[in-house]
């Protein structure tokens, strides 16, 4: 059974990662910057050549805000948390309040066409690729040690945890397809993130 002290120690963690999440999607929306005229240049066609800014910003607030859902999703099947499960939380926090730097930087090289924006994208999808592989730890590490509470079978938590699999192993293959086309490099990871919309954590009730 799980004490009180042990459910607290959980909703305090929760409440810090909470904090972390928001002033991580705040300072992606910090680069986004009003287009410079220049003389008799219309804003309306500005705006559209700063489309790599908005297209990079949408696909990190996406990632970011999924993130945050499953994060919540995932604690709730949680009901204890000891000094590893903390410290692979930090570890997730990590990437979060990195990201907002691989977006700029990505957003910034999404049009050259020099390998400068084959480096940008790759560490853009590194960056996601780390976080994935920090998320996924955490749903291994809280089933391993028991810190969750459930009726999940053996082959439902290797169902659960393939989920995980499948999204990380696709994000570590971006990192490659960022040495072919950013473009789709940001498409790709943009889907992957509607996929992680669907919920991956569905352990109350005997679900997986």
């Amino acid at each position: 059974m799980s004490t009180q002290s042990d459910l607290a120690e959980t909703n305090r963690l929760e409440a810090f990662s909470d904090g972390v999440f928001a002033i991580a999607i705040t300072l992606l929306v910090l680069e986004l910057h009003a287009p410079k005229l220049e003389g008799g240049q219309r804003l309306w066609p500005a705006l559209l050549d700063e489309w790599p800014q908005f297209a990079a910003y949408l696909a990190s607030f996406a990632i970011l805000g999924i993130m945050w859902v499953n994060h919540h999703s995932m604690f709730r099947q949680i009901q204890r948390a000891d000094r590893g499960l903390m410290f692979l939380n930090l570890l997730l926090l990590l990437w979060v309040t990195l990201l907002p730097f691989p977006t700029s930087l990505f957003a910034e090289h999404l049009e050259d066409k020099t390998s400068n924006g084959h480096v940008a994208a790759a560490v853009y999808s590194a960056t996601l690729t780390l976080a994935a592989i920090a998320f996924s730890l955490i749903w291994w590490y809280v089933l391993r040690h028991h810190l969750v509470e459930h009726t999940m079978s053996k082959a439902q938590i290797r169902k659960s945890l393939l989920r995980y699999s499948v999204g990380t192993v696709i994000y570590a293959a971006t990192i490659g397809l960022s040495f072919v086309s950013p473009q789709l490099t940001l498409v790709i990871v943009f889907l992957l993130a509607l996929y992680y919309g669907f919920e991956q954590v569905r352990t109350r009730g005997g679900t997986a």
